[in-house]
C-alpha cells in the first residue's frame, strides 16, 4: 500500500480508529507536530492487543502512548551520559597504556608494528590506522587542545588526539592491540580481552541509537553477550540451556556497565532507571508495566543487580 501525506486531523483520526483514547485534542495535535507521529506510533506494540497490531487495549489513552515515547526517550538519555563516562574511562586508558609503551608521537602510537602481526589481521590494522589518521587530520583543527598541540608543537600526543576520534574507532582499536596490551586493558575491569571486545562494541551500538534517537527499549544485537557470573548470580532463567535474559537486549547493557562502571557510578545509573520504571507504573494503566519490561528483558528481580 502506497504511503500518503497526511495531516495532523488525519493522524489523530487514525489512532481512535484503531481504538486509541484522545482526551485533549489540541495536545495531542501539538505533540504530533514536534515530535512526529511516525516515531511516537512506534511505540504502539506496548497497548495493543495481541496478534493485532493495529488495535489498540481497551482503556489505551494518547497519554499512555507519549509516557512510552518519553520513557524510552529518558532511557536513552540515562544510557547516553553513562556511556559517555565509559567511553571517556577507555580512552584515558588506552592512550595512557599505548603511550607508556610505544611513545607519544603519531608516529609511534600509530605504527602498524605495535599491533597485531598475524598475516591475516594485517589488513584491518591497516584499516583502522588509516581511519584514525583521517579522523585525526579532518577533526584535530576543529578542537582547542589538538589544535593547540598541533600549532605549538608540531604533533599530537595520543592522550589528546583520541578526543578526536569516535568511539567505533576506539573499539576497534582495541580489536587490533596485540593480545598483552588487550589483556592488560581488560584485567583493569576484571574482564577477559574477548569479553571487553564485545563490551565495547555493543557499547558503540548502543551510543548510536542514543545519539540519533533510535528506540532502544526493546532493541536487541546482533551479537549477544558472553554468559557471565551475573546471569547466574541472579538466576535468570534459561531455555535450550540459554539465558532468556540479559544476552542481546537492553538488560545485557546493565550487565555490561555492571562491569565498566564503578560501584557508585552504577548504582546512580541502576536508581535513575528504577526511578523512571517506578514513574511509569503510574502512568500505565490499560497494560501491565511488566509487559514492558519484559521487552526490555529485565528479569523480575533486576535491581539486585546493584548488590550482587
Amino acid at each position: 500500500m502506497k504511503k500518503t501525506f497526511k495531516t495532523l486531523d488525519e493522524q489523530i483520526k487514525i489512532l481512535e480508529t484503531r481504538g486509541l483514547i484522545i482526551n485533549d485534542y489540541e495536545k495531542a495535535m501539538d505533540i504530533l507536530f514536534k515530535e512526529n507521529y511516525f516515531f511516537i506510533n512506534g511505540y504502539r506494540h506496548l497497548i495493543v492487543v495481541p496478534d493485532n497490531s493495529n488495535k489498540f487495549v481497551e482503556g489505551a489513552t494518547f497519554d499512555e502512548l507519549y509516557s512510552l515515547f518519553l520513557f524510552d526517550r529518558y532511557m536513552r538519555n540515562i544510557m547516553f551520559k553513562y556511556i559517555l563516562t565509559i567511553e571517556n574511562n577507555i580512552k584515558s586508558m588506552m592512550s595512557y597504556q599505548l603511550s607508556k609503551k610505544y611513545g607519544y608521537k603519531e608516529h609511534d602510537y600509530l605504527n602498524v608494528k605495535h599491533f597485531r602481526q598475524e598475516h591475516f589481521k594485517l589488513s584491518q590494522v591497516n584499516d583502522v590506522i588509516n581511519k584514525m589518521k583521517r579522523q585525526i587530520r579532518l577533526n584535530a583543527k576543529q578542537h582547542r587542545a589538538t589544535k593547540h598541540y598541533i600549532t605549538n608543537y608540531g604533533y599530537i600526543p595520543m592522550w589528546v588526539s583520541v578526543k578526536v576520534l569516535s568511539f567505533g574507532i576506539i573499539s576497534e582499536l582495541y580489536s587490533i592491540l596485540k593480545d598483552e596490551d588487550q589483556e592488560e586493558l581488560a584485567s583493569y575491569y576484571g574482564i577477559k580481552p574477548y569479553e571487553l571486545n564485545i563490551y565495547l562494541s555493543l557499547l558503540c551500538n548502543y551510543r548510536n541509537l542514543c545519539a540519533h534517537e533510535d528506540i532502544i527499549y526493546d532493541h536487541q544485537t546482533q551479537r549477544s553477550i558472553p554468559d557471565c557470573k551475573y546471569h547466574q548470580l541472579l538466576d535468570i532463567p534459561k531455555e535450550y540451556d540459554e539465558y532468556l535474559y540479559g544476552k542481546n537486549d537492553f538488560f545485557a547493557m546493565l550487565i555490561i556497565m555492571k562491569q565498566l562502571l564503578s560501584k557508585d557510578e552504577f548504582i546512580d545509573l541502576a536508581h535513575e532507571i528504577s526511578y523512571e520504571i517506578d514513574a511509569l507504573h503510574g502512568k500505565i494503566k490499560s497494560v501491565n508495566v511488566d509487559r514492558i519490561l519484559n521487552r526490555m528483558g529485565f528479569p523480575e528481580n533486576w535491581r539486585k543487580i546493584t548488590e550482587v
